[in-house]
Formats: structure tokens, sequence, C-alpha cells
């Protein structure tokens, strides 16, 4: 490699980026099942070209596949059944909404059979909207207002999942003000770290969720958080207690932090059995199953998943002499991440100069060798995809308007917003023919991305179009200026 090579093997790439043999494939893992390339080698999704869509909705856009996420939300739903059906006669699958959530969308998780779960009031008024029985959703949260406690009782939600005492006693209190009984499923911290960023890690003991399962955490000596809140739970006149909730983090792929927690809550469950006489007939164990956002991603079948978790659950259980309590589990990126991709229209292409080691073995006798970076600019960023710089996030990109039998090029795909930060996707070779007014697709982008999404620099929010059987049609409009300027109330 020369000091002028943009090319194969750049030392300023991370190293699990390979060069791509070819550059217009679509690796199947990280794409809707219904993702092709047509012969002019534009990318399409259910035969239609991602020209077409821009040309109709414009750029950004998010563009999901309703046909994937029905088939994505089954297979949860047909493996878990099929892994539990001789423990537990089967398992119930809520739909994490927090990942992404419109109307549409709560629609097509009941029509497949799953349940919703809701982080909020507004993701309350969502399922609402949407006609979802009240009985198949649930409310998460370690802040609930008094409100939304109140919604959720209105709505007569099948539970409400306790982060806390305090919320507990608050919950109770409303509860039976109301003359009523709130569902209740108390969050425990198992105290598993999972493997995983540090910010979306939730199962050990410094952070902000759930009740801890350590001793000697209550004015209560000797007894837990979690185990104070079983007994004052089981005795509140306004709480029905359902069971044990928890949830470890996300994109996680190994199994051994699910499996653990599993045992630590069903020894728990056994030990409230034996002390108080207390039966929990429900076990949630969560979700956090990872999906491929990079080629080096190894995400699990559902099926594969299904079938350890179960094992663990199996086993466990006959090893304490309980029954297996109903289990639920909450997917919500495993099922909507890799059935949307954002479509982007590249704009200022600038190449930088930045000084990197020489290969082992070079001439130079191994001083610093200055190698070219290419950015790529593209008209969303960081108001759409804020997860690269909360989390490090890694995301691939395509040339996705044209097929191209150019050189690879090392790049770093850019917005168009006033920080540096601003970065979609770090590192990935694209061909270097590569151009303002091409169109380039971020796969991967179906969970948090819209979530989380932002006007910051007054940027307009991008819509999200559903295509299924050959045609696409907005299920949420893409925001306007008089959008944005309608809540400003002027001098």
């Amino acid at each position: 490699m020369t000091a002028q090579d943009p090319i194969a093997g750049s030392p300023l790439a991370p190293g699990w980026l390979s060069v791509p043999a070819d550059l217009n494939a679509l690796e199947p893992k990280m794409w809707a099942q219904d993702a092709a390339r047509n012969e002019s080698g534009e990318l399409t999704i259910d035969g239609i070209p991602v020209s077409e869509l821009q040309r109709q909705y414009g750029t950004p856009l998010f563009v999901m596949s309703e046909t994937d996420f029905r088939a994505r939300a089954r297979a949860f739903s047909d493996a878990f059944n099929n892994a539990f059906a001789d423990i537990c006669g089967g398992v119930d699958v809520y739909y994490a909404g927090k990942s992404f959530l419109c109307t549409a969308v709560v629609r097509w998780v009941e029509e497949e059979g799953l349940r919703l779960d809701t982080a909020s009031g507004g993701e309350l008024a969502v399922a609402a909207k949407a006609g979802i029985p009240g009985a198949d959703v649930a409310l998460h949260g370690n802040n609930k207002s008094d409100g939304e406690i109140h919604r959720a009782l209105d709505m007569k939600l099948g539970r409400i999942v306790v982060d806390s005492l305090s919320e507990l006693v608050r919950v109770g209190a409303i509860a039976e003000l109301r003359g009523e009984k709130a569902k209740v499923m108390l969050r425990l911290t198992p105290g598993v770290h999972a493997h995983t960023h540090e910010f979306i890690a939730t199962a050990h003991e410094d952070q902000k969720f759930g009740l801890s399962m350590a001793a000697d955490t209550t004015e209560q000596a000797g007894l837990s958080a979690a185990e104070e809140a079983v007994a004052a739970a089981a005795a509140h006149p306004g709480i029905e207690l359902l069971g044990l909730h928890c949830h470890i983090g996300s994109q996680i792929f190994e199994p051994d932090g699910f499996a653990m927690a599993a045992e630590k809550l069903l020894r728990f469950l056994a030990a409230m059995q034996e002390k108080y006489s207390i039966v929990l007939p429900e076990l949630d164990l969560g979700g956090g199953y990872g999906i491929a956002y990079t080629p080096v991603d190894t995400p699990r079948p559902a099926a594969e998943i299904a079938e350890a978790m179960a094992a663990v659950v199996r086993s466990t259980c006959a090893a304490l002499g309980i029954d297996s309590p109903r289990i639920s589990i909450e997917p919500g990126r495993a099922i909507v991440g890799s059935t949307t991709f954002t479509l982007y229209e590249a704009g200022t292409i600038k190449t930088v100069r930045v000084d990197a080691p020489a290969p082992s073995g070079a001439s130079d006798g191994g001083n610093n060798v200055t190698y070219p970076r290419r950015y790529v600019s593209v008209d969303g960023g960081m108001s759409d995809n804020a997860r690269p710089v909360l989390y490090d996030a890694d995301y691939s990109a395509i040339l996705a308007s044209r097929a191209s039998a150019a050189a690879p090029q090392l790049s770093r795909v850019v917005g168009k917003h006033c920080e540096s930060g601003d970065i979609v996707v770090r590192d990935v070779y694209l061909p270097e023919d590569v151009a303002a007014g091409d169109l380039l697709a971020v796969p991967g982008t179906g969970a948090y991305c819209w979530a989380l999404s932002s006007n910051y620099n007054y940027l307009a929010r991008p819509g999200v179009v559903a295509v299924r059987d050959g045609s696409a049609r907005l299920i949420v409009r893409g925001e306007t200026e008089e959008d944005l300027l309608n809540r400003d109330m002027g001098a």
C-alpha cells in the first residue's frame, strides 16, 4: 500500500471492517427480506425502486417493510410458543413500543397476536388511538406520573410494571382511592451485567431501573428491596400482584445473561413462595435481543433464543420443585430494527488527510504515513439517527440509486448538522465514484432512530413509509417547516 492508496486495508479502518468483495451486494441479515437490487442495480423494497420513493416522499426517509415486520413478529410468537408449550402453555410476546411506535404498527402487532409494551402516557395514547384492548398493554417507566397511572387504570391495562418501592405505594394508593386493584409486576435488578454499551445495560445495581435483589437494601434489616416489595404488594388492597419482571439490557447477542437472569428470578420466586406462601403466576424475562447493524454482527434466530431460554426455565423449575410461571418476553429492536432502512441523498463530498502508522514492514521505517479519508455528507444526520453519538453505535451504508463498478474507498457518512460528532456511519467502504445526488441507504434503522429523532438545527423530522404488496404509503407524515413554526408563539 502506498500513501496515496485510499482503498483496501486502510489502517484508518477498524479491525472488523474488511473490504467487501462486491460493493453492490446486500448482506441478508442486515436488510428486510424484500429488499433487493433490480436489473439496473438500484435498491428496491418489495419491487419499488428507491428513486420512486424519493420522488414521492423526499429524503431523508425511513422505509419500512410491513411484510418483514409481520414475519419477524410471527417468528418470535411461534418460536417461543413452541419452545414453552410443555412448560407453561406458551409465551406472551409484548412488542416493545419504545423502539418504534405508531398506530399502524400497533395494529400489525395486534393482528399478529402480540401484545404491546409502552413506556409513557404518550405511548399509551398511541395504543388507545389504535384501539388495542387495554388488557393486552403493559406500562413501564421508572418515574410514572399520577396522570399516567390514572390513564393506565382508565384503560384497564393488563399490567403496570412497578420500578421502585415508592412507586408501588403510589400506584396502590391511586388504585385504592378509585376502588380498584392495579395489576402489577415488580421489576427486579438481578445484578447481571449484560455485554453491551453501558447506557443500554439495565440489570446491574448502579442504575436507575428496578428493585434490587441484594440483601440489606431497605430499612427492614436483612431484606432486599425486591423482597420488601413482594410482601408489601401482596398485602396492599389496591394491588393485584401478577409476578416479576426483569430486563438486562439491549443489543445482546450471547444467551448467558438471559439464562442467568431467568435462573435468579425463578429462585427468588420460589423463595417468596416458600417464605410467604405467595405464588406469583407470571415472569417477564424482558427483551434486548441483538440485530445486525454491520456484517460482523451475529444475531441469533428467534427459535434459538427461545429454545435456550426454555431449557433454563425447564431445568430450574424442576430443580426447585415448582411449576413454571407464565413466561412473557418483550422484543422490540429484534422485530422492527432490520425491517427499515433510511434513505438519504448525498451532497458535499470531500477528502481529508489523516496520519496513521505505516503498514508493518514498510520501507519508511514504521513512521506515520498520511492516508486519505473521504467524508460523504447526507441530507439528514443526528436528528434522524442519534444512536452513533449516544452509544457509539456502528452502522453500514450502500450506494442505493445505482450499481457501481468503481473501486471501494474508505468513507465516513456524516450529517448536515453543526456538530463534528454528527456521524451516521463512522467507517464504510463505498464506491469511489459516489457523487452529489446519489442515494445512500443505511439499513437497520427501524429501532430507536425515528423514536429518538429531533429538530436540531430546525430540521424537520422525516416521514416513515410502509411498503407491502408492491405499494407504499405514509404511516408517519414527515414534518414541514410550518409544523416547526406552529408552536412558536412569537414575541
